[in-house]
């Protein structure tokens, strides 16, 4: 599957089969997550991989919207190093998991983690020194029945050219 395809196909998937993921495949989407932009080239962040049932469930239960966490194989949790623009790096690196877990055929969803009252309490279930912020919790899997279609909004509804216009 090629790059656009990837992200015109990627979905928020919230129903997962309990068929556990290979380390070459974890391996993958957090190598294509570290190769995000960053500014001044930091690379602020770290990835914690979360196979354990358990680990995934506590982690579930203190979300706010995502509860189906538990149900995941996996759980990438994304933090980065406190640093000017942490939030806008880690944000690249999820998107950039989100595609590449596209591309392998799996389904994946964004939990948001930074600014959510959660996000303390997960950083010491993962045991993440201070000074590092929650950047997103990314279940992962093979996609439980089918994923519907969102639509979304038109090109020509968003692009504008030269300034803002209001149509």
């Amino acid at each position: 599957m090629d790059a656009l395809e990837a992200i015109r196909g990627r979905r928020s998937v919230r129903r997962f089969l309990p068929t556990t993921l290979s380390r070459e495949i974890v391996e993958t989407l957090v190598d294509a997550a570290r190769h995000a932009p960053s500014a001044m080239n930091l690379q602020p962040w770290e990835f914690i991989a979360v196979t354990d049932q358990e680990m995934r469930r506590r982690i579930a239960d203190v979300t706010d919207y995502g509860k189906f966490i538990a149900d995941a194989p996996l759980c990438i949790a994304v933090f980065c190093r406190e640093s000017k623009y942490y939030l806008e790096d880690g944000s690249a690196a999820v998107e950039n998991l989100l595609i590449a877990a596209t591309a392998l055929g799996l389904g994946s969803c964004w939990v948001a983690g930074d600014k959510k009252g959660y996000a303390e309490t997960v950083r010491e279930l993962l045991s993440v020194p201070a000074g590092y912020r929650l950047i997103a919790l990314v279940p992962v899997g093979y996609v439980e029945g089918e994923v519907r279609s969102k639509q979304k909004r038109e090109l020509r509804e968003v692009l504008h050219y030269e300034r803002f216009s209001s149509r």
